[in-house]
Formats: C-alpha cells, structure tokens, sequence
C-alpha cells in the first residue's frame, strides 16, 4: 500500500496577532513544522502548538528561517557566513527542543523556511550550512528537502534522515523548484482540483512542471501551507481523496 506524511508549517502566530487555523489543521496532517520565533512564533506559540499536536498524535519538528519577523521570513538576507547560518539553524532547533521537552513531546525533523529554504535549494554553501547544523544539533533528525535540490545532496552527504517534500499547493519550474509566489499562478487554491492534483503525483511518484514537464521522484510527505486562504478546507481535501484511493496517511518517521 502507498503511504505518504501529510505536513503543514504552523505556530506562525505572534503575541496578539493570529496566522491560520493551526487547531484544525493539526486535526488533519500528521506533521507539524512549528515556527521557532525568527520568521514567525514566539515561546508561548510554540508551547501551545507543540501542546496541541501531541494531544492528536501529530509529529513535530523545526521550521528554521532567516530572522525577519516584518517580511515572515520570505525576503532573502544576503552575505551571511556558513557560520552564521549553522547558529542560526542550530539556535532555532534548540529553541523548539527546549518547548518540546516542557509539553513532554519530541522534535523529530527539521524543515527550513521561506527564503532561507528556498535560497539553500540552489546554493550548495547554504544547502551544506543548514545540513551541518542540523546534524550537529541531533544526527537523528529527519531532514526534509525538496528532491533533486542542493538541500538533498547536502543532507545525503551529512548522511541525515532524509524525508523528500513535494508541495500540494504550489506550482513547479522545470527544474522542480517551486515557481517564485511573485509570479501569477505560483499558489493553487481550487482543493478539489490540488486534492486530484496530489494523489497523481503520490501514486505516480512524480510532479509535474508549470509547462507540463513529468518530473519523477521520491515522495514521502506532502505539505499544505497553514497560512494560505482556504488551507484547512484544502488540507481536508486532500486527506479525504488519499483515504478515499486507499493510501495510507502516516507520520514519515514511522
């Protein structure tokens, strides 16, 4: 039977202002990317977040950024050093950790965010800064990256777990990176049509490109955004047609 992780990047909230619907997406994936407080978060989102999702069985694991609350981590910050990067990775997954440990749940994986994910997909230093970083915290982290980027041979050379993405709700440039949000078309809204969308690519272990392009490759977990408009009736979409075609919906480190 097919298996796939469903995953969605929440505890985006901040002080009094609110980001999502991360209570009832947390009723609907099976992994949660929690924001540490750069791009987005703070402790007592966190905590709640973290609370929240071990009480559904829900995995957790760190979504690291670039520390830029105004720009929620989606403007590129030029010039940092491979240090800087590692500390700023390493800091961030220590931070969840800490909360983690408080509501008595565990950080399983790490995924990196918005700009500093998507820079790192095509620069090898970065790939390699963010890989060093998360093995240095915990070589046992699971370290998700988008398929035939600079972040999965940087992971493989680190020898981290890997857990390969594909994004249900984006569109692909044919080199299987994700269409820049600048452009039109680059988000999907219709959840009936990304639900359909989803299951061909999991059953047929490819994605396919903006022109149409067939890519193949590995898929084990598929990512719904929390903060985009309709996720939540997006994300049910899509976990009812995987039920529906008999793929089996799991947490990727089981």
């Amino acid at each position: 039977m097919t298996a796939v992780d469903l995953n969605s990047d929440l505890g985006e909230s901040f002080g009094a202002w609110n980001m999502g619907d991360d209570a009832a997406m947390l009723d609907v994936v099976t992994s949660a990317n929690v924001a540490c407080g750069f791009h987005a978060g703070d402790p007592d989102t966190m905590l709640k977040t973290v609370e929240s999702a071990k009480a559904r069985g829900v995995a957790i694991g760190a979504h690291p950024g670039f520390h830029d609350l105004q720009g929620f981590g989606r403007r590129q910050i030029q010039g940092l050093t491979a240090r800087e990067i590692e500390t700023l990775v390493a800091y961030q997954i220590g931070a969840l950790q800490a909360i983690a440990t408080m509501a008595g749940h565990r950080v399983t994986h790490v995924k990196a965010h918005g700009a500093l994910s998507n820079m790192a997909m095509v620069d090898d230093g970065m790939a390699t800064a963010l890989a060093r970083a998360v093995r240095a915290v915990d070589p046992t982290l699971t370290f998700v990256v988008l398929p035939q980027t600079a972040l999965e041979r940087a992971g493989e050379t680190a020898n981290l777990p890997l857990a390969r993405e594909i994004f249900a709700d984006r569109a692909y440039e044919d080199d299987g990176t994700l269409v820049s949000r600048r452009k039109p078309g680059a988000m999907l809204h219709d959840p009936e049509a990304v639900a359909e969308r989803v299951l061909r690519m999991v059953q047929e272990r490819a994605i396919v490109s903006v022109s149409g392009k067939r890519l193949p490759m590995p898929i084990d977990t598929v990512c719904i955004h929390g903060d985009s408009p309709g996720a939540v009736a997006m994300a049910r979409a899509v976990r009812r047609r995987l039920d529906t075609a008999g793929v089996r919906i799991a947490p990727f480190r089981k």
